[in-house]
């Protein structure tokens, strides 16, 4: 596993506080899991292709998904984006992409990150 992602204790004791409580059956290794989503995403991959290491496919998937409805990885990223204070600088990407048709779809089934206070433009 040494060209893996896998989040160290330090990291996963930081965000671990913003996870659901498990209900019922206990979760599946909360690290693994979450190494693997960060793994898939960081490295464009499709769910499917993520690494056995991480575990089934599936199930990081479904994690994915759930705690993105639940607004987990939004609390996390605001928290960690506010851990860093105000920068010093501010840099503007003048990079565009086009985005696929289907793109339009996460902000209806609300999996479009909101980690921002700013208000929305009109």
């Amino acid at each position: 596993m040494s060209d893996l992602i896998l989040l160290s204790e330090a990291q996963m004791r930081r965000i671990e506080p913003y996870f659901p409580l498990s209900h019922g059956v206990p979760r599946v290794d909360d690290r693994r899991v979450v190494s693997g989503i960060i793994f898939v995403i960081r490295n464009g991959l499709r769910w499917r292709d993520a690494p056995k290491e991480y575990g089934p496919h599936k199930t990081i998937y479904n994690r994915f998904i759930r705690w993105s409805r639940l607004g987990v990885f939004n609390r996390i990223f605001a928290e960690l984006a506010a851990d860093g204070g105000k920068p010093d600088q501010l840099m503007i990407d003048a990079t565009h992409l086009k985005a696929h048709r289907t793109a339009a779809s996460l902000l209806k089934k609300r999996l479009y990150p909101d980690v921002s206070d700013v208000p929305r433009a009109a």
